[in-house]
């Protein structure tokens, strides 16, 4: 078995690992000696260098992947499988049947920003809409806990992570000391067991974002007690999140004071999960009158489409959701609340007299709805932005998170002069004692060989791995681009 890193090694985005199982000196003459899994194939984000390497070739043949394996919807981990398509990919792809609804509105407005930029850059589109839906026909879907086989006597199962809608931690059981009995076949069949391989296999767990819980929407991610080899996030892995209990009383200030002073409160915001949560929020506190009424505007088709598909999925839902919503709550529609669709709705909320709150993505703040408004109130002094998602080094959002005086928006230089704040318990990753936490919980039976810490910036990973050393007394590998691990 051998693991490669083409993506998401020593960088948050771009989330690509190729396992290979099975007889690998027979695989380059015979490709049914072995079977090929990616999991994830995400976009590289936050710099310009960053979305340079999303137009390399893949440093594989995209014809050999027998299966794709999707965390989650997120454009660093799905983001470019109409690429992977478009130079040859036919396997099949799974992932969970919310993943694939999301993946379904996500993508398309994906391609609508990757025709400016490539516009901009006079380039050719990375994927075409041919692509695109050349790609989602190859797509599966499949429930969480339900076995996946893959061929090979491989493998797999998709648990809760806890991060997003349809999130998941992706299991792989492969046999030990058993030789492949049959080819691989890019055809998923499946089975109601977890358990299917009996004794004699090796787990192989591969986190993607791993959940921040409790979350105010979402169950908790699910902990292994019996993984051989991890490959887990470190987003925040040198960092920790305030306590779970301020996040709302964070929101709860931020919106008071904001409104007080009567400005424009501006929360970029990520289309999927942060901005329903923050609705589910919003919608608890003015229902309970701890922040007066004033218009919140969720100024994102993306996000209004996202909602929608949020709204067919009650059961991936914790308790208390749930709850709310028997009793007859729209948790995402309140008085107050606007969706709007359309350039001339977006327009209209400038001409809106007094205080008001703005939901607009895209949640770094590098492209989309927001960068008008903050071109437009950054520099008003009573006015306030609030990030509660991560922001990538070299994003807008992170200079004016690292309180740059000036940015430029539109080829403008903007000052910033209103209030910038931030709930890092709001973000959808599990910080460094959470990480730490479900890696212990991996090695519950005492078989854990290998972790290999991805998706996070270089110092975060690093800073995680020895944290990871220290409490497992297990080699934690922080690998680099490109690298690759007999396992």
């Amino acid at each position: 078995m051998k693991l490669f890193f083409y993506g998401g090694a020593r960088s948050v985005t771009g989330a690509n690992y190729l396992l290979e199982i099975g007889d690998l000196a027979k695989s380059q003459s015979d490709h049914g000696a072995s079977i090929k899994i990616l999991i994830d194939c995400g976009m590289f984000q936050g710099s310009r260098y960053a979305e340079d390497l999303n137009y390399e070739k893949f440093p594989y043949d995209p014809s050999d992947i027998d299966f794709v394996l999707i965390t989650h919807s997120h454009t660093d981990h799905a983001g470019r499988l109409p690429k992977l398509y478009k130079e040859g990919f036919r396997g099949k792809i799974v992932a969970t049947n919310a993943t694939l609804d999301l993946v379904k509105k996500a993508l398309p407005d994906n391609l609508n920003l990757i025709r400016q930029e490539a516009q901009e850059s006079g380039r050719e589109p990375l994927f075409s809409l041919k692509d695109l839906e050349g790609v989602m026909g190859l797509a599966q879907g499949v429930n969480y806990e339900q076995g996946i086989e893959l061929g090979n006597n491989v493998k797999a199962i998709l648990h809760d992570a806890g991060h997003i809608l349809g999130s998941s931690i992706v299991e792989i059981q492969y046999p030990i000391n058993n030789p492949p009995s049959h080819k691989a076949s890019a055809d998923a069949r499946f089975s109601d067991s977890s358990n299917i391989l009996g004794e004699k296999t090796g787990k192989i767990y591969f986190t993607g974002d791993l959940g921040n819980p409790p979350t105010p929407l979402l169950k908790i991610p699910y902990y292994p007690d019996d993984a051989d080899y991890v490959v887990i996030e470190s987003a925040y892995g040198s960092r920790i999140h305030e306590d779970m209990a301020e996040r709302k009383n964070i929101l709860q200030r931020v919106v008071g004071e904001t409104i007080q002073r009567g400005g424009v409160l501006m929360i970029p915001s990520f289309a999927m999960e942060r901005t329903q949560e923050l609705l589910f929020e919003l919608n608890g506190l003015i229902e309970n009158n701890l922040i007066p009424r004033v218009p919140i505007f969720v100024d994102s088709p993306l996000a209004t489409n996202l909602t929608e598909v949020y709204k067919k999925y009650p059961d991936y839902f914790n308790k208390e959701a749930v709850y709310l919503i028997n009793s007859g709550d729209d948790i995402f529609n309140f008085p107050g609340l606007e969706f709007t669709r359309t350039v001339e709705e977006s327009k209209k909320i400038n001409a809106v007299k007094g205080p008001r709150i703005i939901i607009a993505g895209s949640g770094m703040s590098n492209g989309g709805r927001i960068l008008h408004h903050e071109s437009r109130y950054l520099s008003d002094p009573n006015s306030a932005i609030l990030f509660v998602g991560y922001q990538v080094k070299g994003s807008l959002g992170r200079k004016i998170l690292d309180e740059e005086k000036e940015v430029k928006i539109f080829g403008k230089k903007i000052a910033v002069n209103c209030k910038v704040e931030a709930i890092g318990g709001y973000s959808a990753h599990a910080d460094s004692e959470g990480l730490l936490k479900w890696a212990k919980a991996a090695n519950g039976k005492g078989k854990l060989k290998k972790v290999f810490i991805v998706q996070g910036e270089e110092e975060s990973s690093l800073a995680l791995a020895r944290k990871i050393e220290r409490a497992l007394e297990v080699d934690a590998i922080v690998p680099k681009q490109g690298e690759s691990f007999a396992l």
